[in-house]
């Protein structure tokens, strides 16, 4: 009996230990699987967030490139009133120039050349009529007058235009 009873408490010695390996294999198959399935919820929450801020992104590209396009928009609009009021201004200029005593033409002219600005003379007296040119030449400094047709020969009124 004393041998049946030692035979029984090794084999239980023995068979115990891998009882209680199979059992921890099942926790621990438990455990990841636990593990798992919060993994799984925390990417699906992520991508969800994701996605959100792709949207919203998204939808903020859209509204700078709406914007973009209205400020193109305006910034077109604006070039041609400015383009407008300069263009009347000029017509004014030119109209004045037109009904004024060439010789007073010729002084402001020549103080003009003086400062640096015979290119803004030049520009008005294209756009002036042809008679007035010819008086206004009379009266302008010989030197001044040989510039001025100078530039009249060499202009191009396509390649001014753009």
């Amino acid at each position: 009996m004393f041998r049946i009873v030692v035979i029984i408490l090794i084999c239980f010695n023995f068979l115990y230990p891998e009882i209680y390996k199979e059992g921890d294999i099942i926790k621990q198959k438990a455990e990841l699987k636990k593990l798992k399935k919060e993994l799984d919820e925390f990417y699906k929450l992520k991508e969800k967030e994701y996605q959100k801020q792709k949207a919203e992104l998204q939808k903020l590209l859209k509204d700078i490139k709406e914007e973009r396009k209205k400020i193109q928009n305006l910034k077109k609009d604006i070039e041609k009133l400015y383009a407008e009021i300069k263009g009347e201004i000029t017509s004014k200029t030119i109209k004045i120039y037109n009904k004024a005593k060439p010789k007073i033409v010729a002084k402001i002219f020549t103080q003009m050349i003086k400062e640096g600005k015979i290119d803004k003379v030049f520009d008005i007296i294209i756009k002036m009529k042809n008679k007035n040119v010819t008086s206004l030449l009379k009266f302008l400094d010989p030197k001044d007058a040989s510039k001025i047709t100078q530039m009249l020969e060499e202009y191009d009124p396509k390649k001014s235009k753009k």
